[in-house]
């Protein structure tokens, strides 16, 4: 089980400073690249575009998305095109989903988590297993989030868990509530059960 830390109330620059303090650790230790995943949503984009901002030597960073919706890269509902648009212009190196791809060993893997306790794109319906043997699934949420009705491309459980550190924003005092249900084992859905696998040290800004 995770030891977690919950900080409450924070500010999207008191995130992305955190991010950046744990980034510049990260490269510090590791003299090649670092590579990390971030999530897609509404939540994140504010945080990234003050990270974006910070003077970080970008060029030793790869940045995946934990998951994306399966469309072009062009269309609204891409997350590793929003990410993009962000990132590369100060350095980053940007790795689309693909099915064929062989996720890395992150420094960090930030998730957002939604009312249904699903994290990335493991969705309950997708019964998510710490002990998968894939490290990247293609999965249809069921039911299917009107506002994004597309198959997904996911990180399992074991790649997320292949980090040194998981970071959560989560938004909501309901939110906070599952997660927290989740975090003391209290149900059994995919936060949950990422949770229960967890090794590292987890933070969780709300």
């Amino acid at each position: 089980m995770a030891e977690i830390e919950i900080i409450a109330d924070a500010s999207d620059v008191e995130i992305a400073t955190w991010l950046l303090e744990r980034l510049e650790a990260a490269l510090t230790l590791d003299p090649g690249e670092v590579a990390i995943s971030v999530p897609g949503g509404s939540t994140p984009f504010p945080i990234l575009a003050e990270l974006a901002h910070a003077p970080l030597d970008w060029s030793r960073i790869a940045v995946w998305p934990g998951d994306d919706r399966v469309v072009e890269e062009s269309h609204a509902a891409s997350n590793v095109g929003r990410i993009r648009a962000l990132l590369e212009p100060a350095g980053a190196r940007i790795v689309p989903l693909a099915e064929d791809a062989r996720p890395p060993h992150f420094a960090l893997v930030w998730l957002g988590m939604g009312g249904d306790g699903h994290v990335a794109s493991l969705f309950p319906n997708t019964d998510p297993r710490a002990d998968d043997s894939a490290r990247l699934r293609r999965l249809t949420p069921d039911p299917l989030p009107p506002e994004a009705p597309f198959d997904r491309l996911s990180l399992t459980i074991p790649a997320l868990l292949d980090s040194d550190r998981l970071l959560f924003v989560i938004r909501g005092a309901d939110k906070r509530a599952l997660f927290e249900e989740a975090g003391a084992g209290g149900n059994d859905l995919p936060v949950a059960r990422l949770l229960a696998a967890a090794a590292q040290p987890v933070t969780c800004f709300t």
